[in-house]
């Protein structure tokens, strides 16, 4: 009932307002957290969890065994592009050696801060930066458009690039931007994990039958919008158009689409859809 709550207040309320709105909601079990000592020191509190669905800890293990099935090894240099407030840096953290490295970078700075406090001081291999791009959910106030930001990074600089729930807060050309920095900061033979919403048959006709959880019935370019009234908090892509985006980009597309549970699709593996990729 609470989500439900959260969700419907949030769609009404400018972003500033949002956090506070969900630091109150769970405020009862931040403090029975504190007060029983449930909190790891490096999980931020559940009024600052605002990732979307699932046990925050449990997804963030569950990336990383993902990533470790990829190739990653401790040693190995990853960017998290949208790293939010740690839920993938939290587990690297203790996976990652100090000869690997984790740079992570997302708009919404006080994600940024909560980082840098509780992963940076401790680990001065992991490193966090503030995004100030435009996006009007997450920070619409930012300075940069989202078609024209540049990764602070180097070409070639790593070995995986993540992006959990990143594509799907952006818009077609912030979508086709991202697609071409990851490859740019991508080493020659790195690759990158990407989560999306994705259209094809079987998720037209999971969303036909209302059995999804979304329905992404606005069009908007090349994306489709779950919300026309905020048009960057839900965006799916044709599955087509993904591929040949990567594929433009200089990634080529490894096996076949993991499907999301979104669909509730009998086939599916987490709950956004993942596309996997190497640089050529």
């Amino acid at each position: 009932m609470r989500w439900r709550l959260e969700a419907a207040l949030g769609r009404r309320l400018p972003f500033a307002l949002r956090r506070p709105l969900r630091r109150l909601l769970y405020l009862p079990e931040d403090v029975r957290d504190w007060v029983f000592r449930r909190r790891p020191p490096l999980v931020p509190p559940r009024g600052l969890r605002d990732v979307g669905a699932g046990d925050f800890v449990a997804v963030g293990e569950e990336f990383l065994g993902y990533l470790r099935e990829l190739g990653l090894s401790p040693e190995s240099r990853l960017l998290d592009a949208g790293c939010g407030i740690g839920r993938l840096a939290i587990p690297m953290s203790a996976y990652l050696s100090e000869r690997g490295g984790y740079d992570g970078f997302d708009v919404v700075s006080a994600d940024i801060r909560w980082c840098r406090k509780k992963l940076g001081r401790r680990h001065p291999n992991f490193r966090f930066v503030h995004a100030d791009v435009r996006n009007g959910r997450y920070n619409p106030a930012g300075r940069i458009r989202p078609e024209e930001y540049v990764f602070p990074f180097r070409e070639g600089t790593f070995d995986f690039v993540v992006a959990t729930s990143l594509f799907t807060h952006l818009l077609e050309g912030a979508a086709r931007r991202y697609l071409d920095e990851i490859a740019r900061v991508l080493a020659p033979g790195g690759r990158s994990l990407v989560t999306c919403f994705l259209l094809d048959n079987a998720s037209r006709g999971a969303i036909a039958g209302g059995r999804a959880d979304l329905t992404f019935h606005v069009a908007a370019g090349e994306a489709r919008l779950h919300d026309a009234a905020e048009p960057e908090a839900a965006v799916a892509y044709e599955r087509t158009w993904v591929e040949r985006r990567h594929l433009e980009a200089g990634l080529e597309v490894e096996g076949s689409v993991w499907r999301g549970s979104w669909t509730h699709l009998p086939d599916s593996v987490t709950y956004q859809d993942v596309v996997i990729a190497r640089k050529r």
